[in-house]
């Protein structure tokens, strides 16, 4: 009778094991939808959702922190030597702080809004004042290179005593002066206080996730009128502050930077922890801004060949397009897998994949973007001129910087805390239990099954003897 009961309780434990084994693996795709579903109504654009509070204004303080490249020999530019610049900075500002305004829902499952820009200054993150100068480029001359007529251009400098060069303060060099040459305000961010980026349009995802974020339309078009090509003109992906969700890391992620007037994309690299929280690297790759010789889709965003060496030059683009024809050229700071040419030509640049490439930490299964690093340089060509006196001994076109710029948020620790409890948390908890369930299970299963099969055994020797 013992051996009866022993035998029927290994049994009934290892029944009992493959419940729990079962429950254990009912619940991963049980878990799976459920947490697919939450994330789903959570990740809509829409009044209530979490996406929503942190799309409408952005939670984690955004800064911009500028370097200057400094020209150290002004003087002897002008007599035909080489420039040599050096860095200086930081100068930070606080921005995108300004929530998103009118914000309208579109039937077609859209949302259009604006986004308010400005900038406040940040002494203690900054080595100086608004009012330290720097010796730059001079911004009305070199833009003027383009625009006007060389024997007008060597007349208007002549008139208002300009030069190549100029001493102004960091305020001035970012945010305007009144320009002697065109009277205006120039600056290298001219407007940019008081103005708006937009207007957007972008897919709220929900009558399908997967477009969540996306961009329909900028300024009321589906294209960009820049580039005059459908290829270059494409407005492809977000605007980076968020991804759809359930991010698969084999794909790039792409997005579109009013900064730069294109849609770029960004490759997975690795896996990081920011805060406890697991995320997706993306970092943009050296293709993006490749010569059309080695990146034939960039041919389109090769509109001088003269400038740019037959299209050989790699590092920098032209946006003159939509700069009002001034000569900017975008490329990362210190001209980061630009061509050598460009750092032989000025002096004093040593690009550094950590500290000047862009990247993207974003949350795997949210697509929220939690850090990110947005590092463009801002450069202005000029060439030789016969005509123009302070052009007489440039020897070549040369792209020469101004500043860059590193537009940089991180999500607090509250924010964290909270993402962690409410979310990856929960998240963690019940891939937990569908492992314990799981594990303990099969153990039980396999323990009894095998402590049965013993017990069995020995009964129907010590039987048979």
């Amino acid at each position: 009778m013992g051996c009866c009961n022993r035998e029927c309780g290994f049994l009934v434990g290892a029944a009992f094991g493959a419940v729990l084994a079962i429950l254990g693996g009912v619940l991963i795709p049980l878990g799976d939808s459920i947490i697919e579903g939450t994330v789903k109504k959570e990740a809509v654009i829409e009044n209530g959702t979490t996406a929503y509070e942190n799309w409408e204004t952005t939670g984690s303080a955004v800064y911009r922190q500028f370097w200057f490249l400094e020209v150290k020999n002004p003087q002897e530019v002008l007599d035909g030597e080489t420039p040599m610049v050096q860095e200086k900075g930081p100068y930070t500002y606080r921005t995108r702080y300004l929530p998103k305004q009118d914000i309208r829902f579109n039937p077609n499952q859209t949302v259009s809004y604006g986004q308010p820009l400005g900038a406040i200054f940040e002494p203690s993150m900054s080595v100086g004042s608004e009012e330290d100068k720097v010796t730059s480029l001079n911004l009305g001359v070199v833009g003027a290179f383009k625009l006007l007529p060389p024997k007008i251009l060597n007349l208007l400098i002549k008139r208002t005593n300009s030069s190549l060069f100029q001493r102004r303060t960091v305020r001035e060099m970012l945010w305007g002066y009144k320009d002697p040459i065109f009277k205006f305000l120039v600056g290298v961010f001219v407007p940019y206080n008081g103005s708006v980026d937009g207007d957007y349009t972008i897919y709220n995802g929900k009558d399908d996730i997967s477009k969540v974020g996306i961009i329909e339309r900028w300024r009321g078009e589906t294209s960009l009128p820049f580039w005059n090509d459908t290829y270059c003109d494409m407005i492809n992906g977000t605007d980076a502050s968020s991804f759809p969700p359930f991010v698969n890391n084999e794909k790039p992620l792409f997005f579109y930077s009013s900064d730069i007037c294109r849609s770029v994309s960004a490759t997975f690299e690795r896996t990081v922890n920011v805060k406890g929280i697991d995320m997706f690297h993306f970092t943009l790759q050296s293709s993006t801004l490749a010569s059309p010789t080695v990146n034939p889709d960039n041919m389109c965003f090769c509109p001088d060949p003269k400038v740019s060496k037959n299209c050989t030059l790699a590092g920098v683009l032209d946006i003159s397009a939509c700069q009002d024809g001034r000569p900017i050229y975008i490329s990362l700071p210190h001209f980061l897998h630009g061509s050598p040419s460009l750092r032989e030509d000025v002096l004093g640049l040593n690009p550094s994949e950590e500290h000047h490439n862009t990247f993207l930490d974003v949350e795997p299964i949210t697509g929220f973007t939690m850090k990110f690093a947005k590092r463009i340089q801002v450069n202005m060509m000029y060439g030789p001129s016969k005509d123009v006196t302070i052009f007489n001994k440039v020897k070549d076109y040369t792209v020469f910087p101004i500043v860059w710029l590193n537009e940089t948020a991180e999500l607090d620790d509250e924010t964290a805390d909270m993402f962690k409890s409410e979310i990856t948390g929960r998240i963690q908890i019940l891939k937990t239990l569908q492992m314990v369930l799981l594990g303990i299970g099969l153990a039980q299963f396999v323990i009894c099954l095998i402590c049965y099969c013993v017990v069995r055994s020995r009964n129907n020797k010590s039987a048979t003897v």
